[in-house]
């Protein structure tokens, strides 16, 4: 099981094992925030629910100026798995600058595409077609785009991830 680490400011800042959590509670480094309720974890001389989210007890500052790794599936996480084109569901991407044009892999090179408009759009540009974007491809802010397992957070996450992108 995964646990969510926010620091002191209520930031995302890692996920971890559940087993790595605990440690950082023992040590007094964190405090529960939520828990499994059906899951215990248990020694000779404790027993304590499963930590979920945890707060560290210092102010750790996020990372910043990382640079995020270009990937398809970062692409299509960027898009929100939604066509540039169409707006329908997005399986491919697709380069907006066809790379026997001369496109590169780039972020603000590729879209997410849904497989329809990919194979009718071929190597020609969104322009020679008549399509115009639906959004402007740019390189995602780290923020909490490089957190791994956002994708689908758990279900006890969502009110302090909401509480993070309000602050």
């Amino acid at each position: 099981m995964k646990t969510l680490v926010l620091n002191a400011g209520y930031e995302p800042m890692s996920v971890v094992s559940f087993r790595r959590a605990v440690v950082l509670v023992l040590s007094g480094k964190a405090t529960v925030l939520a828990a499994e309720d059906d899951a215990l974890v248990r020694s000779a001389n404790l027993a304590m629910e499963q930590p979920s989210v945890i707060l560290l007890t210092r102010y750790v500052k996020p990372p910043r100026g990382r640079s995020v790794s270009l990937s398809r599936r970062g692409v299509l996480r960027r898009d929100r798995n939604r066509c540039a084109y169409c707006g329908g569901h997005a399986t491919t991407v697709d380069h907006v600058l066809p790379r026997s044009r001369g496109g590169i892999n780039t972020w603000e090179n590729l879209v997410a595409c849904c497989r329809e408009c990919n194979n009718r759009k071929s190597n020609r540009t969104p322009e020679e077609m008549g399509w115009r974007l639906r959004i402007t491809p740019r390189e995602p802010r780290t923020g909490s785009f490089w957190l791994r397992d956002m994708d689908a957070p758990i279900d006890t996450w969502r009110p302090f991830l909401e509480y993070a992108s309000a602050a």
